[in-house]
């Protein structure tokens, strides 16, 4: 049997994608409260989220939006790692949120200052996996807000970021 360098490469991306949300589960979470919510797109789906990216840079006149689309075509797979919203229950201990008690976050539809904070260690676990495997990857905020126009993480999951998997030649991700 021969295994061609693209089926190889495409092969083990998705390999280090389950990887990568496997990271992201076991990471850190405040008072082991998880709210994580983990998906790997490739092929049709991640053209999908590339063509919304494209419409909401038109949308909002964001450049950078058809930029990382573009870069997102460029990648075989796209992990994207969501949080939702959940209180800690810390509430006057905490105050993380500006808001005083958990109670007064909720109830004003901000957001637990945690689900940013677990959000941020999920990923940052999730692209050391990237990292070691030698895959080129990159943390964009852009195709988080995309999937989430798309709910494709749920409607309940208010933070997204998706982190575009490459291997090639060079990385899309250096020249930017």
């Amino acid at each position: 049997m021969m295994i061609r360098e693209k089926e190889a490469e495409e092969g083990r991306i998705v390999e280090v994608a389950k990887a990568m949300c496997v990271a992201a589960r076991t990471a850190p979470k405040a008072k082991g409260v998880d709210k994580l919510h983990t998906a790997i797109l490739t092929g049709e789906e991640k053209e999908q989220l590339a063509n919304e990216m494209d419409r909401i840079a038109e949308e909002l006149g964001f450049g950078f939006f058809h930029r990382d689309a573009n870069n997102l075509r460029a990648s075989q797979a796209v992990v994207l790692i969501g949080e939702e919203n959940a209180v800690r229950g810390l509430n006057a201990g905490c105050n993380f949120c500006g808001m005083g008690e958990c109670k007064s976050c909720m109830e004003a539809g901000a957001r637990c200052a945690y689900t940013g904070i677990d959000l941020g260690i999920a990923v940052g676990s999730a692209v050391s996996i990237a990292t070691d495997a030698r895959v080129d990857n990159r943390i964009m905020f852009s195709i988080g807000r995309a999937a989430q126009e798309m709910h494709l993480l749920g409607e309940d999951v208010c933070q997204i970021m998706g982190i575009p998997l490459s291997a090639s030649g060079k990385s899309p991700f250096f020249d930017r």
